[in-house]
């Protein structure tokens, strides 16, 4: 399992994660909608805390080498 999401990716998918669960707790998103957004967040939120998405490895994509190279140019 190598790593392929980057900073930038990760501080995206906390966003994301933390408005879908805010959605669902303010009862925005109930029923099965609420609970498909609980899913797709949880699923965010271990991506980003491990660094790997499968879905960015059957893609081909990896955005942790754009991030270092960002900063290497400073």
């Amino acid at each position: 399992m190598k790593a392929n999401v980057g900073m930038t990716d990760k501080l995206i998918r906390y966003g994301i994660a933390a408005a879908l669960v805010s959605l669902q707790l303010s009862g925005v998103l109930t029923g099965t909608l609420g609970i498909i957004a609980l899913v797709a967040s949880a699923m965010m939120l271990i991506s980003g805390m491990i660094s790997f998405c499968p879905l960015y490895t059957a893609f081909g994509w990896n955005t942790r080498n754009q991030d270092a190279s960002k900063n290497l140019k400073h």
